[in-house]
């Protein structure tokens, strides 16, 4: 599952592996610091899912809105068609920034 750590957790997330690495080197290892690595995993994994549910939604409705305007380019007249060609474009360019983001996402 894809996780999102915030930057404050992630350098807490560090020092709790540091201290608990320190600990187990020294066989005394604390089991706080265990739950509140787990609690910071939980919460990175539930803002995770949360993000990955937004990107696909935004992903869908970018694909719903290129097909939409590409129907639009072909039934526009004459004088409408390079309006409509124009709104095609950015609405592939929109769905290519989307999909590339999805990408580095893990979608």
């Amino acid at each position: 599952m894809y996780r999102s750590y915030t930057p404050a957790e992630k350098r807490q997330r560090a020092l709790l592996v540091l201290r608990g690495a320190k600990q187990a080197v020294a066989d005394a290892v604390d089991p706080r610091i265990d739950r509140r690595i787990d609690r910071i995993d939980q919460a990175a994994e539930e803002r995770g899912a949360r993000e990955v549910t937004a990107m696909q939604s935004a992903l869908e409705n970018a694909k719903n809105a290129v097909a939409a305007a590409r129907t639009k380019e072909r039934t526009a007249d004459r004088a409408d068609r390079a309006k409509a060609r124009a709104a095609r474009q950015q609405a592939e360019k929109d769905l290519r920034r989307i999909e590339q983001a999805a990408r580095r996402l893990g979608l």
